[in-house]
This record gives C-alpha cells, sequence and structure tokens, in this order.
C-alpha cells in the first residue's frame, strides 16, 4: 500500500490516540472532543481523526488549539479536502500536522472509501477513543478494527435519553474501557507510552465537565438539595432535555449530584472531612 502525506511526516514516529464519533454531535459530545483532544495532545499524544463532520473536526482543532499535533485520514486525494467546508482546516492540519492519504491525486468522495480508510485511523493509534455514536455509526467500524487490530479501545458514556450515546454504551458492554476523565485514558497508556508517574499524576484529574463552563453552573445554580425534576431543570436553564440529561450524568459521575426515586436529582452535599 503506498500512502500518499502532506506535512510533517516526522509525525508517525510519536504515539497517537485516535478520536472518532457522530457527523452529528450534540453540544456536550462536540465539546468534550474539543477538550479531551486538546488535554491529551498537550500531553504528547499525537491526535488521529478523519476529518469529517462533527467529532472528527472538534477532535483536529482541539489538538491544534494550544499547539498539540494532529492527522488527518483521507477518503479522497489530498487534492480534493472534503467536505469542502474544512478546506481551511486542511490547510491548517498541513501546517501544523499531517495529512494521509491511500487514494490518488484526484479521487473524489466514495462511500465505500470511507469505512476503508478507518483501518489505517485505528491501524496508526495505540488505542481508539469513541466520543459520541449511534448505534449503527460508523465510528463503531474504527472500533471494531482497533480491536481487531489488539489496540485499546475507549468511550464516553452519555444520558440514556441521548441516541447518540447509545454507540458508545455498546462498546462498553462489548469491553470497551469507559472514560470519565482524560487520566482514565493515560492511565491505560501509561505503559505503552512510558508516561513519567508525576505527568500521569498531573493528568489525573481532568474531568469531563469544566467547572468553569456557564452551562454547568447555570445548571447547578438552578439545582436545589432537595430533588428536582429533568423538567424543572429544562425550564429554569432553557437548556434541550438531552443536554440537561447528558450533563447530569456527567455531574453524577463526579459525585455532584445523585439521581433520587422518579427521575429526580439532587445537589451533592459537600461535608467537611474531620
Amino acid at each position: 500500500m503506498v500512502l500518499f502525506v502532506r506535512g510533517d511526516v516526522s509525525l508517525l514516529g510519536n504515539p497517537q490516540l485516535a478520536m472518532v464519533g457522530s457527523r452529528n454531535p450534540s453540544t456536550e459530545g462536540r465539546r468534550n472532543a474539543e477538550e479531551f483532544a486538546a488535554y491529551l495532545a498537550r500531553c504528547g499524544l499525537c491526535i488521529v481523526s478523519g476529518m469529517a463532520l462533527g467529532i472528527d473536526a472538534a477532535s483536529h482543532r482541539g489538538a491544534l488549539k494550544d499547539g498539540g499535533t494532529t492527522i488527518a485520514v483521507w477518503a479522497t486525494g489530498l487534492d480534493k479536502p472534503y467536505p469542502p467546508s474544512h478546506r481551511e482546516l486542511a490547510e491548517e492540519i498541513a501546517a501544523r500536522g499531517l495529512l494521509i492519504s491511500e487514494f490518488l491525486p484526484g479521487t473524489p468522495p466514495l462511500p465505500h472509501n470511507f469505512p476503508r480508510r478507518n483501518r489505517i485511523i485505528s491501524g496508526l493509534s495505540v488505542g481508539t477513543l469513541v466520543v459520541e455514536a449511534a448505534h449503527t455509526s460508523g465510528s463503531l467500524i474504527t472500533a471494531r478494527l482497533a480491536s481487531e487490530q489488539g489496540r485499546e479501545v475507549f468511550a464516553i458514556p452519555g444520558s440514556i435519553h441521548n441516541p447518540l450515546a447509545r454507540g458508545c454504551h455498546r462498546l462498553i458492554r462489548e469491553g470497551a474501557k469507559l472514560v470519565e476523565s482524560a487520566g482514565d485514558i493515560l492511565e491505560e497508556l501509561a505503559p505503552l507510552l512510558k508516561l513519567e508517574p508525576a505527568n500521569l499524576a498531573n493528568a489525573l484529574p481532568m474531568p469531563v465537565t469544566d467547572a468553569d463552563d456557564p452551562e454547568y453552573r447555570l445548571l447547578l445554580n438552578s439545582m436545589e438539595h432537595a430533588p428536582t425534576s429533568v423538567d424543572s431543570l429544562v425550564e429554569r436553564t432553557g437548556l434541550t432535555p438531552d443536554v440537561v440529561s447528558s450533563m447530569l450524568l456527567m455531574l453524577e459521575l463526579q459525585g455532584q449530584v445523585e439521581a433520587t426515586p422518579g427521575g429526580h436529582y439532587s445537589r451533592v452535599i459537600k461535608r467537611p472531612t474531620s
């Protein structure tokens, strides 16, 4: 197989993590992709994805945000950016990262080439993180290929009401590692990446949610220590039910809220330790 490349070929020698997911993600999914990619890139991982709409593009942008590196694997010739709206992103990746394609220049976006290129995305990487995916998402093909290639598979959980979380939940049931923070990924990959213990310890606190995010502050400020229904929180915050449900799950995983009978939630009272 011949690969066409444009950019910094030396990046192929760096440890890489694939990040994939829905082309039509939720606001939460897009934010998680950007935040995880930015943080993991700062920790020395090169982020690999397919430059598609949604999670792919968010992962590339997150990796580049703080001077990190990223690799985009295309299903077209390198002279045919796809989607065309990502032409500017492609130029930025070529300047600061690497573009790869196994297809001859001039190859247009053919449907059967997209699943085919996924084996390169997973094969380049020590692991694949699925950020958000529906039950039939093409991202699950990349995860399956990663597993067949002996790579690690990671998945971020979501709300049971969010159809874009069902693919991730399926992967977790099949043995993928549930990811609540970037530390979960680094901890698993530390032996492969030879990370220093001090660097790993510093990485562990990075959560899925950002305590300074205005939407999370709004949601927490709208809650009481007495149980509050999801419908009430939707009304108080103006956020959609899917977004509220997804955020509540993340906050519950972090121990900031707890679920109570009847589908209600309440804030967790932090008691001082003696």
